[in-house]
């Protein structure tokens, strides 16, 4: 399996992280603290529908997590303009969970890496890392030192309480992620044919990157 990063796979993880870095941030308003009880398992869907468009996109498995990189940034950016601490319920949760699912993406990834998934298959494995993800992020306080957030009146887990959505969500998610990821790919190869496609290509990554950012910005101005 290729694992050599180019220039086209950089730009791949680039858009898609810049997106879902501030879809992440724009679905997550308001929380300053803890999740909002099934706001966290509907993320989970959200991320995996990118971790595996730019997995499809690229067939690198290095590339997914580039993708969590790059969204963990704006999760940092965001942190910033909301003067809240980096290990904070709000900001290094969030990012224990990108890692948790990029990881779990990955890892199923390799233990399978003769499956050709298609729609179905893609449920699975979307449902698979759901299940690791969600089941392992009570993890988090070893590594932020922030508890995970549980559900009013006891201590289960957000996490775990709400962890069948999550499988749902992402049985659906993942798959769509395939497939748009897929066509993705295609559509950017068929873009090098000329010098202007070229220059088009070159500049879509930075560009959306930096629509993203201002988008972001002046998001928090009018939302904090």
């Amino acid at each position: 399996m290729n694992k050599t990063i180019t220039a086209r796979h950089l730009s791949i993880a680039l858009i898609a992280g810049s997106v879902w870095g501030f879809s992440e941030v724009a679905l997550g308003a308001g929380i300053k603290s803890c999740a909002h009880l099934v706001s966290g398992s509907l993320m989970t869907g959200v991320a995996l529908f990118f971790i595996a468009g730019t997995w499809a996109a690229s067939r690198n498995i290095l590339v997914p997590l580039l993708t969590v990189l790059i969204a963990s940034i704006f999760k940092l950016l965001d942190a910033a303009l909301l003067s809240l601490p980096v290990m904070s319920g709000a900001i290094g949760n969030p990012i224990f969970a990108f890692i948790l699912e990029g990881l779990a993406f990955v890892g199923l990834i390799l233990l399978f890496r003769n499956v050709k998934w298609n729609r179905k298959k893609g449920a699975l494995l979307g449902a698979g890392t759901a299940l690791v993800a969600v089941g392992l992020f009570p993890l988090v306080k070893f590594a932020t030192g922030v508890p995970a957030c549980v559900y009013p009146g006891s201590a289960m887990p957000l996490s775990v309480m709400f962890g069948p959505i999550a499988i749902l969500l992402s049985a659906v998610t993942v798959p769509m992620g395939l497939y748009a990821g897929d066509k993705f790919g295609q559509r950017y190869e068929t873009l090098a044919v000329n010098f202007r496609d070229r220059l088009v290509t070159r500049l879509l990554s930075p560009a959306t990157a930096g629509v993203m950012i201002v988008m972001l910005i002046a998001f928090r101005s009018l939302v904090s």
